[in-house]
């Protein structure tokens, strides 16, 4: 079940996850579980900040596009491009055919290989063309696709960090976290993040709340295919993969809240 937030977990989960100036006074498992459980809640400050980029720039006169590519570059920025860059080294690691251990080597490499970074243009795109096409049909779309998108990325962390996942190594932010969320309080997370994206979406009215709790499962689906195919890939998780699979929920997330 969710619990209150402590300090500590709060920390964990601003400090690990996003680049505003907070303090990880602890790395401990007990933090890392309260900051893993609470990913969603980062996840939710980094939605708002690209919502409100966008929604100055279309203010200020600026077209669907170019909202939608500050919309999807405010993440990116918040979080030192880590998600998309893990994105693009699980590429690499699932592309190479190499066994585990060669591909995890791969995966640590500093360079980005052909895999990676067609997976970076692709994903990019298919999110920036997204949150165009919500931006096209009103604001307040194209601001809900923006936080839904972000929440879902982070609650993709959450549910990744369960018990039960292993971790590919046995160093590294992978293995400090891999593990440390109950399968309960992962599952609750999920239900609060979509009803609370139901709940934004009813705003729109109430097709709005059904595709956006749609929106979120299916994010929440995508990012746990991903997983499994890593696991059975190398063996376990890795920062890498975390951030692969909080990049597949975003972009799931905003493909599924521009259909229909």
């Amino acid at each position: 079940m969710l619990r209150t937030p402590s300090p500590d977990g709060l920390r964990f989960a601003f400090g690990t996850l996003t680049v505003l100036p907070v303090n990880v006074t602890r790395w401990d498992r007990d933090a890392a579980r309260d900051g893993m459980l609470w990913a969603p809640l980062a996840g939710l400050t980094v939605g708002v900040a690209a919502a409100g980029t966008g929604l100055l720039l279309l203010f200020l006169g600026a077209g669907n596009l170019l909202a939608a590519v500050a919309t999807a570059a405010v993440p990116a920025v918040l979080t030192r491009g880590l998600h998309l860059d893990g994105l693009a080294d699980t590429a690499d690691g699932l592309g190479s055919g190499k066994p585990a251990e060669d591909a995890l080597r791969i995966m640590k490499q500093s360079d980005i290989g052909p895999f990676g970074v067609l997976t970076l243009l692709f994903t990019l795109l298919a999110q920036v063309a997204a949150l165009a096409q919500a931006y096209g049909d009103s604001w307040a779309r194209g601001a809900l696709a923006a936080v839904v998108s972000a929440t879902a990325a982070r609650l993709a962390l959450t549910t990744a960090a369960r018990a039960g996942v292993p971790a590919a190594r046995p160093e590294g932010l992978g293995a400090a976290v891999a593990g440390v969320v109950p399968a309960g309080g992962a599952l609750a997370a999920a239900a609060v993040v979509t009803l609370a994206g139901a709940a934004a979406g009813a705003y729109l009215g109430p097709y709005d709340a059904l595709r956006t709790a749609l929106a979120v499962v299916c994010a929440a689906a995508a990012a746990e295919l991903l997983l499994r195919r890593c696991v059975g890939r190398f063996g376990g998780v890795t920062g890498d993969v975390f951030g692969g699979a909080a990049e597949t929920a975003a972009t799931t997330a905003l493909v599924v809240l521009v259909l229909g």
